[in-house]
């Protein structure tokens, strides 16, 4: 079984809107409402927890189709990762510990099936798997205003959402980092690399940017021929 935890508890205040980025409406529906569609299509996803602020819940009512796959409304947490943490709680009743998460950001709407399948289907050979974009500009690394050195590009990619993880050993990851350890984590595929999991990588896509900017936004209006 495959569930997917869909991350809307964001505030998106570099967007300078009265609600979060992933609650505007663009070409008729709420950001979040693309991608939650897109993994209600998916034949790879079973079921699916939204980790939403309770303001926004009744929102949210109206973009679930699926009531076979929707499972809950997580609460949001103090970071992104206690965030996850909450979404995961709430599937512990579903998955087993060999079952598999695929975990996404509200803020990207253009999440395709193909990018699902491909997680999915790496995760039957893995642990985690991880979508990355090549670095195509010369990467340098710069302390204090100076560049220290010229870094391999080869080596370095940016990674995206979705990101997927078998469920018990990601599970056990993040709790190993309670109370206080799980607060500095930067990203989530940070648990699954110190924990020692075998973590694959996918191609990423260049169109599953995650909106931030107005700019992003504008770009995202643009595609939806708003």
């Amino acid at each position: 079984m495959i569930a997917a935890i869909i991350l809307s508890g964001g505030t998106g205040l570099r967007m300078g809107k009265d609600i979060p980025k992933q609650y505007l409406e663009v070409a008729g529906k709420p950001i979040i409402a693309y991608c939650i569609e897109t993994f209600e299509r998916s034949n790879k996803i079973d079921k699916i927890v939204i980790v939403c602020a309770d303001e926004y819940k009744d929102l949210m009512e109206g973009q679930i189709h699926s009531r076979d796959k929707f499972v809950c409304f997580a609460p949001p947490g103090e970071t992104r990762q206690l965030s996850i943490l909450s979404g995961m709680n709430a599937l512990k009743e579903i998955l087993s510990e060999s079952d598999s998460v695929i975990i996404h950001d509200a803020a990207r709407p253009l999440v395709t099936e193909d990018t699902i399948e491909k997680i999915a289907e790496a995760l039957e050979s893995s642990d985690a798997v991880l979508p990355v974009l090549p670095m195509k500009d010369t990467v340098y690394e710069v302390e204090d205003g100076k560049v220290v050195s010229n870094l391999e590009r080869s080596r370095i990619a940016a990674g995206q959402a979705p990101e997927g993880f078998k469920f018990g050993a990601y599970l056990k990851a993040n709790e190993m980092l309670l109370p206080d350890g799980i607060l500095e984590i930067s990203g989530s595929m940070q648990p699954a690399v110190m924990a020692g999991m075998n973590i694959k990588t996918i191609p990423g896509d260049e169109n599953n940017f995650k909106i931030t900017t107005p700019a992003d936004l504008e770009r995202f209006e643009e595609i939806t021929g708003r």
